[in-house]
């Protein structure tokens, strides 16, 4: 567990805990929100300027080789997301994804006001890394994907790649091991970059990023929904099964009360 939570009965976390720990609360710096919101919006600008720029470069370094241009992209993306969760963690909660999000809500260790604000920084943070990436390769700054990505596979990838990314999030958290989350969340990623056939997009924010780089990392427009409803529905099926195998602790509830203070 971090410095700033420490365990509950039995070693393992409490509410109040969870409300602090990265990716299933909001920061054991307890910030107040407008830096919470600011850290989610550079931290997810970050992460899809590292999964769009990656895959520019990987195709302009390995044009023929389309196995080699996806390793590139992937270890790229593993190594941005590991760096950007070790840095906001602690000021965030480093979420990055409404899907994280969303769930946290549900669980009660973010408020609906603060989550809304939350899902908005990602969103917008997304799209301007996605202008970034674009920009630092000298393309237009916006440029609509005609990648199309549609099809029952690729679905059923996103809600496999969901349920396996919220598994290891809080399978680490509520088991006293929230240190070791930036490592494990990367590596998944990265494993599900070559498992899935959608390549493990797992995010609503990066995937509406995505459509605005028509690049090896771009999705068509046209192909978001589809991709939003099945990372949406794997949510959902995260959520059972966390509290089927990780009953949600009853002691210390936070109800979000934890992200009101200031520094």
């Amino acid at each position: 567990m971090n410095a700033a939570a420490g365990p509950g009965s039995g070693g393992l976390p409490t509410e109040q805990d969870l409300a602090l720990a990265a990716e299933t609360g909001t920061g054991t710096l307890r910030l107040d929100l407008a830096r919470r919101v600011v850290a989610e919006a550079l931290g997810t600008a970050f992460l899809v300027a590292a999964v769009i720029g990656s895959g520019i470069m990987a195709t302009q370094l390995s044009p023929d080789d389309i196995g080699l241009q996806l390793l590139e992209n992937a270890f790229a993306t593993m190594g941005a997301l590991i760096g950007l969760i070790l840095v906001f963690a602690t000021v965030s909660g480093a979420h990055f994804n409404p899907v994280v999000t969303v769930l946290d809500r549900l669980f009660g260790s973010i408020s609906t006001g603060d989550a809304i604000a939350y899902v908005c920084a990602q969103v917008l943070g997304g799209c301007a890394g996605a202008v970034l990436a674009n920009l630092m390769f000298e393309l237009p700054a916006i440029e609509l994907s005609t990648k199309d990505r549609s099809s029952p596979a690729l679905w059923l990838s996103e809600v496999v790649a969901t349920v396996g990314l919220l598994l290891v999030i809080h399978g680490c958290v509520r088991t006293g091991r929230a240190a070791v989350v930036p490592f494990a969340v990367g590596l998944w990623i990265g494993g599900a970059y070559w498992f899935t056939s959608s390549t493990s997009f797992a995010n609503p924010a990066v995937t509406v990023a995505r459509m605005l780089s028509d690049s090896f990392a771009g999705i068509a427009p046209a192909s978001v929904p589809p991709f939003i409803l099945a990372q949406v529905i794997g949510m959902f099926v995260g959520w059972g099964l966390i509290l089927f195998l990780f009953p949600h602790p009853i002691d210390s509830p936070a109800s979000g009360s934890s992200t009101q203070e200031t520094p």
